[in-house]
């Protein structure tokens, strides 16, 4: 654990780097409401630190720490939006990281660290080995105070980072509140969803009356909304009974819009984050930009080049025994899946090593494979071509037969200006295709947008999803994918425990696929990553059977019934360090049809061709 002390010395070095926005000298005296909050939550980490020391001596009891604690999180929560705006990394990573070990690339060199903040203090102090970790409660709290400290120093030295749009902020914490405050992904330990958002609520409310920014808008709406939410969540404090879809209605969404509504000349963050900043709707189908996550520029995209890229997905002639196109293993009347445990390879006979995903919404990703081993969607279409048990081939030889094609050079001539049959252009126009395969039209989106009406059990499989049974967690929603909120830049990989048959089929064995640790990602060849895989998204889950990497699993039932054993470790697996929680869930029989009600209710065929 000295490696918080090594750490601390080091941070604040770049602390100033980390905003995305430019900082300004001197001191935030626009708004008096940041400079008192950064200021209380100093003060409440101080108390926090005092009642740490008094907890190891056995001076105070784990229940007073706890209130120490909560303390300290709501004081955080009412300047969260300002702090994980401007200084992203700094929070993700020493504020309120989650309480997972994760990788910190230097130059050539990448060194596994362990969690540190809020959220891993929430999983210590609330749990029963509380008693049993003070030196490392000790520690990790010493570490906050040490590296907020600096940082809050720092702003009253250098000034804060402000930006021209001072709506953003607070439309992102809206976001953060919905997909990781009230799912319980930023209270591990306590799970204090209601007392949390509330607070991040007060926080946004204080700052619109704050700032003379604001005196610009009507204001009167969004404070409506702000106080009706405050007091909603004043009135619902139970996680597991906590109405996800009745908060989204009548409080995230409108107020989610009320503020969209007011700046026309927004900040630009597509180099930062995939959000569309024009979206109103979480569950509409521009919530996010694809062009973010392809090397593909909106401008360039046009009917004609998804056409020719729709074209080269299903042409076989291009695989090196011209007997495999991208369809073969992504046929698009099983949501671009082939329904096989693992995709057939080009060697009669053989599979590839891993089941094939959707193709649905893939282009909604900074990682690709299940090992993640790709960073971008074209670098993954390179992967299957140059492998020997797929496409066998390589982009010259592509290119080679598509010049040779006069149906191809006019394809090419109408979707590019220059009409150059390359790579650049290939994998443009495949990048077109898989882009344009967004699926949004589902009976729950619909639902969600106010369009149509979906029945009970629906509404209490979301309610389950979004909070008792914990999926919320991992695939976050409205993507339900692990593409990670609110500025959905990276995915997440988790280890599960993922055996190689349903969990009625005893004895228990663990798939003997290692995942992320084996990909050719170097840098990423620790520990913490062995049975790691992409988490991918739910959504047309009833179509994209079977399950898991392995395809182990064959019908939502099996999947369900894992989770709720605790995955792997669960089940007695000895894992190194699996993610998922292995308590039980706890999962009634009833509860596990709702939750593969709602399932059922995120499929949408919308985009499949009669």
């Amino acid at each position: 654990m000295r490696i918080y002390s090594i750490i601390a010395i080091l941070v604040f070095a770049a602390c100033l780097v980390m905003s995305f926005n430019p900082v300004y000298k001197g001191t935030d005296n626009e708004n008096t409401f940041i400079n008192r909050g950064l200021a209380d939550f100093k003060d409440k980490l101080e108390v926090l630190k005092t009642d740490v020391n008094l907890f190891s001596q056995d001076k105070i009891s784990v229940e007073k720490l706890q209130e120490s604690l909560t303390s300290t999180r709501n004081s955080f929560k009412e300047i969260e939006f300002y702090i994980a705006y401007y200084y992203p990394e700094f929070t993700k990573t020493d504020i309120n990281a989650a309480p997972l070990f994760r990788i910190e690339a230097a130059g050539t060199t990448a060194y596994t660290l362990p969690p540190k903040g809020l959220q891993v203090l929430d999983e210590l102090i609330y749990s029963e080995e509380a008693i049993h970790e003070k030196e490392k409660i000790r520690e990790i709290t010493d570490f906050l105070y040490n590296a907020y400290s600096n940082f809050y120093l720092s702003a009253l030295k250098n000034g804060l980072s402000k930006g021209k749009n001072k709506t953003l902020p607070l439309r992102i914490e809206l976001i953060r509140i919905y997909t990781l405050g009230v799912t319980g992904f930023d209270t591990p330990g306590s799970l204090n969803i209601s007392q949390e958002a509330k607070h991040a609520l007060t926080g946004i409310k204080e700052y619109l009356n704050d700032d003379p920014y604001f005196r610009n808008f009507n204001i009167k709406k969004a404070n409506i909304l702000l106080s009706d939410g405050i007091e909603y969540l004043s009135l619902n404090t139970d996680f597991e009974s906590f109405n996800h879809i009745e908060f989204y209605k009548k409080i995230i969404q409108p107020l989610y819009e009320e503020l969209g509504s007011w700046d026309g000349n927004p900040e630009d963050l597509k180099e930062f984050s995939g959000w569309n900043i024009s979206n109103k709707n979480f569950f509409s189908s521009d919530f996010l930009d694809p062009y973010f996550y392809t090397l593909l520029e909106g401008s360039e995209d046009s009917k004609e080049l998804q056409s020719l890229g729709e074209n080269i997905f299903f042409d076989k002639s291009l695989s090196d025994n011209r007997k495999m196109s991208c369809a073969s293993c992504h046929l698009p009347e099983n949501a671009f899946t082939d329904l096989k445990a693992k995709s057939e390879s080009n060697v009669e006979g053989k599979t590839v090593l891993r089941n094939s995903p959707s193709l649905y919404n893939a282009v909604f990703a900074k990682r690709f494979f299940y090992d993640m081993r790709a960073f971008y969607l074209e670098q993954q279409a390179e992967h299957v071509i140059y492998n020997k048990e797929e496409f066998n081939t390589s982009y010259q030889s592509i290119v080679k037969k598509l010049k040779n094609d006069p149906q191809y050079k006019k394809a090419f001539k109408r979707a590019f200006k220059n009409g150059e049959v390359n790579k650049q252009n290939f994998s443009k126009a495949l990048s077109s295709y898989v882009a344009s395969l967004y699926s949004f039209e589902s009976d729950f989106d619909r639902f969600m947008r106010g369009e149509k009406d979906v029945s009970a059990d629906v509404q209490k499989g979301f309610n389950l999803f979004m909070g008792k049974a914990n999926c919320a967690t991992c695939h976050f929603a409205p993507h339900f994918s692990g593409l990670v909120p609110p500025f959905f830049n990276e995915n997440e990989s988790e280890v599960l425990g993922v055996t190689k048959s349903p969990v009625t089929k005893l004895p228990a064995m663990l798939d003997e696929d290692k995942g992320r640790i084996s990909s050719p990602v170097k840098k990423e060849n620790s520990w913490i990553y062995e049975n790691s895989f992409k988490t991918m998204t739910v959504r047309n889950a009833a179509l994209t059977k079977p399950y898991f990497h392995n395809g182990a699993f064959n019908t939502l039932e099996e999947v369900m019934e894992f989770y709720n054993e605790g995955g792997g470790e669960g089940m007695g697996l000895p894992m190194k360090n699996q993610t998922l929680s292995p308590d039980k869930l706890n999962l009634s029989q009833t509860e596990i049809k709702q939750i593969i009600a709602f399932l059922n209710s995120l499929t949408d065929i919308s985009k499949i061709k009669n």
